[in-house]
């Protein structure tokens, strides 16, 4: 097991507090377009691919610079795949979800912390790790 001093500790949580911050932004966005398209009558599948195609590149910029102090876009193709795995457990979620009865936009609503702690996770150590 790893131990780390308190600076670390401070930094990763101050790390932390950004990621979620400026995901409060990302999800807002995302959010929305995945309800707009939900309106417009598209399948959740199809609606959630929307949002996540759209909310991407604004995403990677946010998070990369705000978060993660990253210009590099070399890692986009990393933060596109983390962003695939999210879609998909997305999906999963929401059809194990409506099998509960629950509506897709209140399913997509309960799945938005998990998918963004994991999201986190994802990004910190996969795409803008040091």
């Amino acid at each position: 097991m790893i131990f780390f001093s308190s600076a670390e500790r401070t930094g990763r949580n101050l790390q932390l507090l950004k990621f979620l911050l400026v995901g409060v932004l990302n999800t807002a966005v995302g959010y929305s377009i995945f309800l707009i398209a939900l309106w417009a009558g598209l399948h959740y599948s199809i609606a959630i691919a929307v949002a996540t195609v759209l909310g991407t590149l604004f995403n990677f910029k946010s998070t990369g610079t705000m978060v993660f102090r990253s210009h590099d876009n070399s890692r986009l193709i990393r933060f596109i795949m983390v962003y695939g795995v999210i879609y998909l457990l997305n999906v999963a979620g929401i059809a194990l979800l409506r099998r509960f009865e629950f509506q897709e936009w209140l399913a997509g609503l309960f799945l938005l912390l998990p998918l963004a702690l994991l999201s986190y996770v994802l990004n910190s150590r996969f795409v803008f790790s040091s």
